[in-house]
C-alpha cells in the first residue's frame, strides 16, 4: 500500500508543466504505481480545464497558422535515448525511464551504489538512483533548494517516517534527515535534485560533490 504521495501543490505543477525535466520525471515514475495519484491527477486536469473554457477568446496572431505548419514539418529530435541494456533491478524498470540513459552502478561507499540517469530533453536535470545495503545509512544532510525520492525497491525510514515501495517524497531546506535501511533487505530511490544536497561532515560533503549531488 502506498502511504506517502506527491501534494497537490505538486500535481498542479505537472499539469500546468511547469515542473523542471528531472522533477517531471520522478512525478510520471510516481503515477505509473500510484492509482490514487493518477484519480487526482484526472480531476486537476479537469478542473484547469474548465478554468481555460471560462477564458475569454484571444486574437492570435496573423502568422499563428503557418508556424504551427513549419513546426509539424521540423525535423523532430530523438532525445538520447539508450541504446544498451539497463543495470539490473530487481523489480520492473518504470516505463517513464524507457528513453532515459541509465549508467551502470557506481560503488560510493560500503554496501552502497549509485549510478546517472540522463533525462533526453534536459541533459543537466540533476537525477540519480541510490541502492543502498541492508542496515546502512545515507550521512545526515538537508537540501539548498528541493528533492524528490520515488522508492522502487525495498524501505527507509528517515526519522520521520517509513517510505517504502511505491513511496514518494518531497524535502526541502526546511527538512534535515538521516535515510537508514532497515534490515530486512536493501533500499533502491530514484531521485531528483534541484539545488544541492548538503551533507554534513566533511567526507559525506566530498562524497557527494563527487556524485554531482
Amino acid at each position: 500500500m502506498i502511504r506517502h504521495h506527491p501534494d497537490d501543490a505538486l500535481l498542479l505543477a505537472h499539469s500546468a508543466g511547469t515542473l523542471g525535466a528531472g522533477h517531471r520525471l520522478l512525478l510520471e515514475v510516481h503515477l505509473e504505481a500510484c492509482a490514487h495519484c493518477r484519480g487526482r491527477m484526472q480531476q486537476l486536469d479537469a478542473v484547469g480545464g474548465a478554468l481555460l473554457d471560462a477564458l475569454p477568446p484571444s486574437q492570435l496572431p496573423a502568422d499563428a497558422l503557418e508556424r504551427t505548419l513549419a513546426a509539424l514539418d521540423a525535423p523532430q529530435l530523438q532525445g538520447t535515448a539508450p541504446q544498451g541494456a539497463k543495470p539490473p533491478l530487481p523489480t520492473a524498470w518504470p516505463r517513464a525511464l524507457a528513453r532515459c540513459d541509465v549508467s551502470r552502478w557506481r560503488w560510493m561507499g560500503p554496501g552502497m551504489y549509485w549510478n546517472r540517469v540522463t533525462v533526453p530533453d534536459e541533459p543537466q536535470a540533476n537525477v540519480f538512483m541510490l541502492r543502498i545495503g541492508a542496515g546502512r545509512m545515507l550521512p545526515r544532510h538537508t537540501h539548498s533548494h528541493s528533492e524528490l525520492t520515488q522508492v522502487l525497491w525495498g524501505a527507509f525510514d528517515d526519522g520521520r517516517a517509513e517510505f517504502a515501495a511505491g513511496d514518494f517524497d518531497e524535502t526541502d531546506g526546511t527538512i534535515r534527515h538521516q535515510p537508514v535501511v532497515g534490515a530486512v533487505g536493501e533500499c533502491i530511490c530514484l531521485a531528483s535534485v534541484e539545488g544541492k544536497v548538503l551533507f554534513e561532515g566533511w567526507l559525506a560533503r566530498t562524497m557527494g560533490s563527487l556524485i554531482g549531488m
